[in-house]
C-alpha cells in the first residue's frame, strides 16, 4: 500500500554508470519520511476509514439509505439498489489502504531497527494491540460487505491463504474464504487483547495511554481492552448460527469465554466506554454529514419516512419514541437554521416527517420541497464536531442479551432494558421520558426476544448503518422496512396520487442487497482471482443477492 515514485535520470551515460550503484536512492520517494510516526499513522488511518465509510457516496447513498435511516432527496437510484461503482470502490480501496497503515504500525513496533525509537510514542505492545484490533475492525467490515476477500492479520501473516498487504510476495492476492477469515480474526483479536499492557514491565509504573499523541478513540489501555473484547463478542455473535459447524462452535465458545470471565475479558460497561471519532469544529476536518451539507453545499439525503415513522410510533409496534426529537428537527426549517439551533423540539409528532423513501426521481423534489417538506437531521448530527461511532455501549448491552440466549437459552431482559436506556441517555433523553418509555414497552408485552432486541438495536444503531445492515441480513429484523412492491403514502399528493409503490431497480433484488459487488477497479487488475472467488461461492456473475455465511437462511 505504499507509493513508490521512480526518479528517471536523463542522460544515457549518467544512467549507465550509476544505475546499479544508486538504485536504492533512486527508488525512494523524497516526500515520504524513511520512518513514519506510528501515532500519525493511527490517527490518520482511523479518520480516513470513518470518512470513507460514512461519507455520502458510501454510507449516505448506500448502507444508511438501504437501512432506511435516510432517503435520497433528488437522485434516488441508490435507494432502489442501483448504485454507482465508485461507491463500493471507496469502501474497498480505503479499507485496504487503512489496513496497510495499521500493518506499518505493527512493523515499526516489531522491527529491531525501529521498535526502540517507536516506543517513545507509546508502549510497543499497546501500539501493536491497537493496530491489530483496528485491523480486525476494518477487515470485519470488508468481509461483511463483500464476502470472500484478500485478507491479512498479524496472527495469520505466515498463512499462505492470507495474501493481502504483502506486495513483495503477492502481486495478485487470492481471496480467502469467509470461514478462514473469521476463524483467524477471532484468534487475532484474542491475542491482541491479551497483548495489552496496563503497567510497564520494567518500571512497574501504570501505563495511562496507548499512544503519547494522535489517539482520539481509545485514550487508555483499559478502554481499548473493552473495545477489543466487545468487538470480538460482536463478531462471534454474528457467527453463532452459521452452517459451518467448526466455525459455529468456535463462535459459541468465544461468547461463553467472554461472558463467563468478565474480569479477564471485560466489555463496555457504560456510555463512557463508547468508542467514537470526534471531528473538528471547523470546515477543514468536519464530520461527513456536515461536509456534505455545508462544505459541499449539498443535501443528498435526509431522514427517511420509514425510520421517522418507526419513532413516531405509526410504523411497527413500539409506540412513540422520545429519541424522535433528538434524532430529527421538525419540518419547515432549512439546514442552516437547524445548524444554528433555531428550532425547538416539538411534542406534536405531526411536526416530524421523513423523506419518501425510494420514490421515482420524477417526483422526489415535490416531496423534499427544498428542505422544508421533510425533517432534517437534528442540530447535534449537523454539528461539524459530531462524533462518528465505531461501537457504543448500547450495542454491547443488546449483544449481551443475545449472548445469554446463546449460552443459557433465554434473552436477558435486564441487558435489553439497559441497551434502550443507554441509547436514550447518550442522546439526551430525560430520565422521566426514559422511564415512561420502558414502562410502555413492558405493558405492551415487548419483552426481550430476538425481534424486539434486534429492533431496538436497529433504532440505537441509527448512525452506525453498516452494523445495522449486518444485523438485518443475519436476523431479518427489523421487519418493518419498506419492501419491493409495497405501497407507501406520499408526504404530498402529486396530481391526485396519494401513494407510491417502492420498486427495486435491480431485477434480482426484492429485499435489501445481501452484499456489495466487488471493487470494479480491483477486479479488473486481479481478474483471475476475482473469478475464482465468484466460483468458490457458486456465482457465475457478481451478485448483490448472494447471501454471506452469517446471513439468515
Amino acid at each position: 500500500m505504499k507509493n513508490i515514485f521512480l526518479t528517471f535520470l536523463t542522460g544515457a551515460s549518467l544512467f549507465l554508470t550509476s544505475c546499479e550503484k544508486d538504485f536504492e536512492e533512486i527508488n525512494t520517494n523524497p516526500n515520504k519520511p524513511k520512518t513514519s510516526l506510528s501515532y500519525a499513522l493511527f490517527n490518520g488511518g482511523n479518520k480516513w476509514f470513518m470518512d470513507y465509510t460514512r461519507y455520502y457516496t458510501t454510507s449516505g447513498k448506500l448502507i444508511r439509505s438501504w437501512m432506511q435511516y435516510t432517503a435520497q432527496d433528488t437522485y434516488t437510484k441508490e435507494s432502489r439498489f442501483l448504485y454507482s461503482d465508485y461507491s463500493g470502490d471507496y469502501i474497498w480501496r480505503f479499507g485496504y489502504q487503512v489496513a496497510g497503515q495499521y500493518k506499518e504500525i505493527i512493523e515499526l513496533n516489531t522491527d529491531p531497527k525501529t521498535k526502540t525509537k517507536t516506543a517513545a510514542y507509546g508502549n510497543n505492545d499497546n501500539q501493536i494491540a491497537a493496530a491489530r484490533i483496528m485491523m480486525g475492525y476494518v477487515m470485519s467490515m470488508l468481509t461483511e460487505t463483500f464476502g470472500d476477500i484478500p485478507y491479512y492479520s498479524w496472527h495469520g501473516k505466515d498463512n499462505p491463504k492470507f495474501q493481502a498487504l504483502q506486495l513483495d510476495k503477492y502481486i495478485s492476492p487470492e481471496y480467502a474464504s469467509q470461514e478462514d477469515i473469521y476463524a483467524d480474526m477471532l484468534a487475532d483479536l484474542k491475542e491482541a487483547v491479551e497483548q495489552i499492557r496496563t503497567t510497564d514491565p520494567t518500571t512497574g509504573r501504570a501505563i495511562t495511554n496507548v499512544f503519547t499523541a494522535g489517539d482520539v478513540i481509545f485514550g487508555t489501555p483499559q478502554k481499548m481492552r473493552k473495545f477489543g473484547n466487545s468487538l470480538r463478542l460482536r463478531i462471534a455473535i454474528h457467527l453463532s448460527d452459521v452452517e459451518d459447524n467448526n466455525l459455529k462452535q468456535l463462535a459459541i465458545n468465544t461468547i461463553r469465554e467472554i461472558v463467563n470471565n468478565p474480569t479477564v475479558y471485560p466489555v463496555m460497561e457504560s456510555n463512557a466506554d463508547t468508542v467514537e471519532l470526534m471531528y473538528e469544529n471547523n470546515d477543514t476536518n468536519p464530520s461527513p454529514i456536515y461536509r456534505n451539507y455545508f462544505v459541499n453545499r449539498r443535501t443528498d439525503y435526509s431522514p427517511a419516512n420509514t425510520f421517522v415513522d418507526i419513532l413516531k410510533g405509526t410504523r411497527g409496534s413500539f409506540g412513540q419514541d422520545p429519541r424522535l426529537q433528538k434524532y430529527f428537527a421538525p419540518i419547515g426549517h432549512t439546514k442552516y437554521q437547524v445548524r444554528a439551533g433555531n428550532y425547538r423540539e416539538e411534542s406534536d409528532i405531526n411536526k416530524y416527517k421523513g423523506m419518501t423513501y425510494g420514490i421515482d426521481e420524477e417526483y422526489s423534489d415535490s416531496q423534499f420541497d427544498s428542505e422544508k417538506g421533510v425533517s432534517l437531521f437534528s442540530k447535534k448530527i449537523l454539528s461539524a464536531d459530531y462524533a462518528e461511532v465505531l461501537m457504543e455501549y448500547s450495542e454491547v448491552c443488546f449483544l449481551l442479551s443475545e449472548a445469554n440466549y446463546i449460552v443459557n437459552g433465554t434473552w436477558d431482559q435486564t441487558s435489553y432494558e439497559k441497551g434502550i436506556r443507554a441509547s436514550m441517555e447518550k442522546w439526551g433523553v430525560s430520565s422521566s421520558d426514559i422511564s415512561t418509555y420502558l414502562a410502555h414497552i413492558a405493558s405492551a408485552g415487548l419483552q426481550a426476544n430476538q425481534e424486539n432486541v434486534i429492533t431496538q438495536k436497529y433504532i440505537a444503531l441509527y448512525m452506525n448503518p453498516n452494523e445495522a445492515w449486518t444485523e438485518y441480513r443475519r436476523t431479518g429484523y427489523p421487519n418493518m422496512l419498506i419492501k419491493h412492491g409495497e405501497t407507501v403514502p406520499l408526504n404530498k399528493n402529486i396530481g391526485g396520487m396519494t401513494s407510491y409503490v417502492f420498486t427495486s431497480l435491480v431485477a434480482e433484488l426484492t429485499d435489501i442487497p445481501a452484499r456489495l459487488q466487488y471493487s470494479t477497479e480491483f477486479k479488473n487488475i486481479n481478474f483471475y482471482n476475482y473469478r475464482k472467488a465468484l466460483e468458490a461461492r457458486g456465482m457465475s456473475e457478481d451478485s448483490m443477492a448472494k447471501k454471506l455465511i452469517f446471513a439468515k437462511r
